[in-house]
């Protein structure tokens, strides 16, 4: 039990090698808190929504983002700002016109793996 933390390594254990198995799943505290901060990302049905959209559609201006995702424009434009900070997305001017387009592989593997399974057949969607 070679990677149980000093202060756990009297507790009790049934399978050892597969308590260190789970503490190298984990991994450091640090990388699980930015998995964490990625998933909050995506837990609000609005972001969720234009993530989909953008992750399909490729550049899009926030007003057809709004009309895609039935949001209205001013709550897209402030989605597209967190999603702006988080480096998730970038949006790129022509003009007056800004079209976003989702910058982060993690991100967009995710939705493509999500996207790929049946709703109803012990896919990700329900």
């Amino acid at each position: 039990m070679h990677l149980v933390p000093a202060e756990r390594a009297g507790q009790r254990t049934i399978d050892g090698h597969r308590v260190c198995d789970a503490i190298a799943a984990v991994g450091e505290p640090e990388r699980v808190r930015a998995w964490a901060d990625r998933f909050s990302l995506l837990s609000d049905p609005g972001r969720l929504s234009l993530l989909l959209a953008l992750h399909e559609a490729g550049p899009i201006a926030v007003s057809d983002l709004a009309v895609a995702t039935g949001m209205r424009d001013t709550a897209v434009s402030q989605a597209l700002r967190l999603l702006r900070a988080a480096g998730v997305v970038e949006g790129e001017k022509d003009g007056r016109i800004v079209r976003y387009r989702l910058v982060d592989a993690s991100i967009s593997a995710l939705l493509k793996h999500c996207g790929s399974q049946e709703a109803g057949a012990g896919g990700l969607l329900p």
